[in-house]
C-alpha cells in the first residue's frame, strides 16, 4: 500500500532508479566532504542533511563552541547554496532581516521609494544565536519560513529557492536568551540536538584545527541538483505500515484522552500538530535516501521521532515537577510503536 500514486512501472520506474542512484552519489559526495570539516557530530550531519533535502529548516540547540556555526557554513559551500549570515543580538531589528524601503531622488528630482533587500533573501540562511533577539525579531521569520516571501510595506517579495534557515540557538538557561514563540518553533522540521564530541572526535579536533593549515571545503553539488533531490524525496512512496506508524506516534503525543496512550496523556500540556505529521512523512523518505534506500521503514520514524516531536510539545507543570522531560515522553510513546 502506498499513500502516493501507485509505483511506477517500465521505464517510468528504471529513470527513478537512476535519479535516486545519482542522488545517493550526490549526497555520500556531500557527506564525505562535510567529514572533511566537521569531526565527531555524524548524527547531527546527517539530521542537518535530513532537514535540507526534505526542503525544510533546522534549528541547532547546544552550548557554544561546538561548530554549530562551522557547520552551517560548511553546508553552505558543500551544498552549492548562496548563504547569508545574520548575528542575532539584542538591538537587531526586523528591518535588518527583511530589508527595508528608502527613498531615492531623481536627477530630475523626482522622488520614489525602493526595496533594499536584506540577508533574508538567500538560499540559505545562518541564523546565528536566534534566541537572543527579542521576540519581534525572531518573529520577522515567520512568513519567510512558512511561505517563501516577505511583506515589506505591503508589497511582497518572493525568496530566492531553494531557502532555507538553518538557526543555531544556546540553550535558555543561559543569560540574554529569549525562548522562541511556539508557532515559530513549528516552522523548524526538526531540532537538533548538538551535544560534546567524545574523546576521539576532540583528539583529532586538536590536531586538525589549530595547525598552519586546514581543510576547506568544496562544493559537492550545486542548488540545481539539490532541488532535484528534493523533488525526488517527495516522489518516494511510504509504505502503510510506515504512515500507521507515523499517525500513531504523532497522535499519541497529543494530551487527548481518546489517543491510546493512557497515562502519558496526563503527562502533556500541548502536542505536535498535523504539521509534525508531514514532517515526519518528508524526512523518513530522506533518511531513507541518505542512507542509500529507495523506501523508508518503521526505524526511520522511530529515529526521526525526537528531532521532530521534541519542540512541538510541552508537559504539564506537575509532570515537570516529578522530574519528567520531553525526552523521556518521547521514548515512552516509541514504545508504544516499535
Amino acid at each position: 500500500m502506498s499513500v502516493m500514486a501507485p509505483p511506477p512501472s517500465g521505464t517510468e520506474a528504471d529513470d527513478t532508479a537512476q535519479r535516486a542512484e545519482a542522488a545517493v552519489e550526490s549526497i555520500q559526495a556531500a557527506k564525505s566532504e562535510i567529514s572533511r570539516i566537521i569531526f565527531g557530530q555524524e548524527t547531527v550531519v546527517e539530521q542537518s542533511l535530513i532537514t535540507i533535502l526534505s526542503g525544510g529548516h533546522g534549528l541547532l540547540v547546544g552550548v557554544p563552541g561546538l561548530a554549530k556555526t562551522k557547520l552551517v557554513e560548511t553546508l553552505g559551500t558543500v551544498l552549492g547554496l548562496n548563504a547569508r549570515r545574520i548575528q542575532f543580538t539584542p538591538d537587531l531589528m526586523p528591518s535588518d532581516i527583511l530589508g527595508a524601503e528608502v527613498m531615492e531622488q531623481g536627477a530630475d528630482g523626482s522622488r520614489a521609494f525602493r526595496f533594499l533587500p536584506g540577508p533574508v533573501f538567500s538560499q540559505l540562511l545562518m541564523a546565528d544565536e536566534i534566541n537572543r533577539a527579542s521576540p519581534r525579531t525572531q518573529s520577522a521569520l515567520l512568513q519567510a519560513m512558512q511561505e517563501y516571501h516577505v511583506t515589506v510595506a505591503g508589497q511582497p517579495h518572493d525568496l530566492p529557492r531553494p531557502f532555507h534557515v538553518l538557526a543555531t540557538q544556546n540553550p535558555l538557561e543561559q543569560e540574554g536568551t529569549y525562548p522562541l514563540p511556539e508557532a515559530q518553533l513549528d516552522r523548524f522540521l526538526m531540532q537538533i540536538d548538538v551535544h560534546y564530541p567524545d574523546i576521539e572526535a576532540e583528539r583529532r579536533i586538536l590536531l586538525e584545527t589549530t595547525g598552519a593549515n586546514q581543510a576547506e571545503a568544496k562544493a559537492a553539488i550545486d542548488a540545481d541538483q539539490l532541488c532535484a533531490v528534493q523533488q525526488l524525496v517527495r516522489q518516494m512512496p511510504v509504505g502503510g505500515s510506515v504512515v500507521e506508524a507515523i499517525l500513531s506516534l504523532v497522535r499519541a503525543a497529543r494530551p487527548i484522552e481518546d489517543n491510546g496512550a493512557g497515562d502519558i496523556t496526563k503527562l502533556i500540556a500541548w502536542g505536535p500538530g498535523p504539521r509534525a505529521s508531514q514532517a515526519l512523512m518528508l524526512t523518513v523518505r530522506a533518511r531513507a535516501l541518505v542512507d542509500g534506500r529507495l523506501a523508508p521503514s518503521i526505524d526511520d520514524v522511530l529515529a526521526l521521532a525526537e528531532p521532530i516531536l521534541q519542540h512541538r510539545m510541552a508537559l504539564t507543570f506537575a509532570a515537570r515537577a516529578d522530574g519528567h522531560t520531553v525526552r523521556d515522553v518521547i521514548a515512552r510513546v516509541k514504545d508504544r510503536i516499535a
